[in-house]
């Protein structure tokens, strides 16, 4: 049984499920490895252009295995970060569709997506503390990151859960859901991503990345200023200025 199925429409969205719900998709070295090897034949193909990732069952992704961790070493952990690091690697524009509990590190599975969506059952967990065991894999950066130090400490040492109703409006996730609306809205977020030029998703999302190390607006100019030019010299950036003349003044 393939633990990440994968569909990819005729927008060029790939649908990844992951799929071991009697383990509430919990991040094995199985599920490691089909996510890293998915994600290569995603790029090398270029079938798809954008993803969404999604849970089977009632979770989205529970966490690392506990055998897993029981046995810990850096090496072992690392094994176990690399399921989402590839993910946040990926040039692809990807959308976390969170159908329901994601904990510990599969809250950093949502968190390394460009977009997070969830459904208003969903439940953000990050649960480390319940185990005395300290956040890893950037848990803390990212989290940090998205919704500043007090949320992240409410959420980390004091074991706040999140739903999906409260996720959207501390910035947690972008929009909140129905559970049924869920994946229809997360499916067509992904396509509008789908639609924009490859290489371009990937600059822009280098660039996002890269962001937090700029302190001026000066610095932010310069910084954008040569992927900007470089767009320009692009063919898609050509015919879509020109077909949007012609709409001009053709009215």
């Amino acid at each position: 049984m393939a633990l990440v199925e994968r569909k990819i429409d005729e927008q060029g969205v790939a649908l990844l499920t992951l799929n071991d719900p009697d383990r509430r998709n919990a991040l094995s070295q199985a599920m490691v490895g089909d996510i890293v090897s998915t994600f290569d034949w995603l790029e090398r193909e270029r079938e798809a252009r954008a993803v969404v990732i999604t849970g089977a069952g009632d979770a989205f992704c529970a966490g690392a295995d506990l055998n897993a961790l029981a046995g810990a070493s850096q090496a072992s952990l690392r094994d176990i970060y690399e399921g989402f690091l590839r993910i946040a690697e990926s040039p692809l524009p990807v959308v976390a569709a969170v159908n329901g509990a994601a904990v510990g590190a599969g809250v950093n599975m949502a968190l390394v997506a460009d977009v997070i969506l969830m459904a208003e059952s969903a439940v953000i967990d990050t649960g480390f503390v319940r185990l005395a065991l300290h956040p890893g894999g950037g848990h803390t950066w990212m989290l940090r990151h998205l919704v500043g130090p007090q949320a992240t400490a409410a959420m980390v040492i004091f074991g706040e859960r999140v739903d999906g109703v409260r996720a959207e409006r501390i910035g947690l996730a972008w929009k909140c859901y129905t559970d049924g609306e869920l994946l229809p809205a997360a499916i067509a977020l992904a396509a509008r991503g789908a639609a924009v030029p490859g290489e371009l998703v990937g600059r822009i999302k280098q660039t996002i990345s890269e962001m937090h190390t700029v302190a001026t607006h000066e610095e932010a100019v310069d910084k954008e200023l040569l992927d900007q030019i470089w767009s320009t010299t692009q063919p898609e950036f050509r015919e879509r200025l020109a077909a949007l003349q012609q709409q001009i003044t053709s009215h």
